[in-house]
């Protein structure tokens, strides 16, 4: 692995194109939302808590997250996987929190989730602390963030039932 913990660059399946996404647009809002259900569904299979709030949540009320988000499209504008964050303001160093990474079940296991995580660590969001939160049970999602040099803090347990690991990659 290079210094900065990233792994090496992923290179997508041919045809994925990696793009920001305008949630404004009802049928890209509508794409993501159904990628997400059915990620979150899986997810929620491997931590054995079936209350994951995004799977549950209304395509406004999506919609109305402070988020920005960046989606690997195949060449006909299909989502096939995304990722969510924010960036703190008034935070020094910067703080992003990285609110989603969902990849559709149909596309697993082609590197879709390390090449949006690549692209945001290295292009849009290249300093300052990152955070992330994941099921403590999700063994595939925290194998990828220890991958990317993220570090495992205290697990919390948000709702009953629902026991979170928060993981923090810290650069300077």
């Amino acid at each position: 692995m290079p210094d900065d913990h990233r792994p090496d660059a992923v290179t997508p399946p041919p045809g994925l194109l990696v793009r920001e996404l305008d949630l404004g647009d009802e049928a890209i809002a509508a794409m993501v939302q159904d990628v997400g259900r059915r990620a979150y569904a899986v997810e929620a299979d491997l931590i054995g808590f079936d209350g994951i709030p995004a799977l549950h949540e209304s395509l406004a009320e999506m919609r109305a997250q402070p988020s920005r988000w960046l989606a690997a499209m195949t060449g006909d504008g299909r989502v096939v996987a995304f990722v969510a964050w924010q960036t703190l303001s008034g935070t020094s160093p910067q703080v992003t929190d990285i609110d989603r990474v969902c990849v559709d079940p149909a596309w697993f296991r082609r590197g879709l989730a390390s090449r949006l995580l690549n692209h945001l660590l290295t292009e849009i969001v290249d300093s300052g602390d990152v955070r992330v939160s994941t099921g403590a049970d999700n063994q595939p999602a925290l194998t990828l963030y220890r991958r990317f040099g993220f570090d495992r803090g205290a697990d919390y347990e948000p709702v009953p039932g629902l026991r979170m690991a928060g993981l923090v990659l810290r650069r300077r």
